[in-house]
């Protein structure tokens, strides 16, 4: 699809890499075929104040398991040490604990939104949605890289 200056619109991509069987990309669109979730949420961002917003898109949880990464999931403790970072395209970027996703331990219901208040994200790329999370800073927007590996 071209813009009207001609320049090609891709949809964007998001980079899943690290401890993984090989690297994916998915669009938007591709995230969307995982099952969704919808959740709605209140947080305090700092530069304009209480957000509200209705999101939905698939678990963290469900792309990494879908990404197939190389983790031992017949015990428990190993699993501890894996950690997941989260890259917007500007640079912003989050560590999240592989525990936080993991149905054994904490179970959050992070979403990697591919809409939010019912508009789609295709073109600007999936929102980091941390639901528990009173502050907006773990809402990463336009996310380019999802990284996931051990803790040396």
């Amino acid at each position: 699809m071209r813009s009207p200056a001609g320049a090609l619109h891709r949809p964007a991509t998001v980079h899943l890499h690290g401890s993984l069987d090989e690297p994916v990309r998915l669009t938007v669109a591709e995230l969307r075929e995982l099952p969704p979730h919808r959740v709605e949420v209140s947080f305090d961002c700092l530069g304009s104040g209480v957000q509200r917003h209705g999101f939905e898109g698939p678990k963290l949880w469900d792309v990494l398991r879908a990404a197939r990464p190389r983790i031992d999931f017949t015990g428990r403790k190993q699993r501890l040490r894996f950690l997941v970072t989260v890259t917007g395209a500007d640079g912003h970027r989050a560590v999240l604990s592989w525990a936080e996703i993991d149905p054994d331990f904490g179970n959050q219901q992070i979403l990697l939104a591919t809409s939010i208040d019912g508009a789609p994200l295709d073109e600007a790329g999936p929102q980091l949605v941390v639901p528990a999370d009173a502050c907006g800073a773990r809402y990463i927007s336009a996310i380019s890289e999802i990284w996931v590996g051990p803790l040396a």
